[in-house]
């Protein structure tokens, strides 16, 4: 039997993530997104949430022409929409790449209205490399939108003062 690899759509409207998840866990320092929750704060024995790609898009989708919306503030909303502490950012971050390659495709589809994933970025403002067309795409997006982008190094960019156009 062949395996036959899911489109972004797919992953992005899977019904089997939709009966498994979300799934609530106790944090614990050591899981994949330790790391990232611990900076935001996370103590061991904190409630987390593992949510779905369908509603990162969600909140993906609301962010206006104007505004940006990073992973944290993404995370943030999720853990409050879920009546708990914190919401695991890998998980997160696996499903904001989830849902800008299956808004690409929506538009090759034809769809005229699709998510404006290019609002949505890395934590403390960086561009998303994984995003359709990679980090120049990204910018030019995000410029045709009046944002100034910076670049940082070799190969990072990310949205000067940022903070100032943070939907919360």
């Amino acid at each position: 039997m062949t395996y036959k690899k899911k489109t972004w759509i797919e992953k992005l409207e899977d019904e089997d993530k939709k009966k498994k998840y979300p799934k609530f866990l106790t944090f614990d320092p050591t899981f994949p997104c330790g790391p990232a929750l611990t900076k935001m704060g996370a103590k061991k024995g904190d409630k987390v949430v593992i949510t779905l790609p369908t509603e990162v898009d969600e909140i993906m989708k609301k962010v206006p022409k104007g505004k940006v919306i990073t992973l944290k503030e993404i995370s943030r909303k999720l853990a409050k929409k879920h009546n708990v502490d914190y919401c695991c950012t890998l998980t997160g971050g696996f499903f904001v790449t989830t849902a800008a390659n299956a808004a690409k495709e929506y538009e090759k589809k034809g769809k005229k209205r699709i998510t404006p994933y290019w609002r949505t970025l890395k934590m403390n403002g960086y561009l998303n490399e994984k995003y359709p067309g990679g980090l120049e795409a990204h910018r030019k997006l995000l410029e045709k939108e009046g944002f100034n982008i910076v670049k940082k190094g070799k190969n990072k960019y990310f949205v000067q003062d940022f903070e100032k156009y943070l939907v919360t």
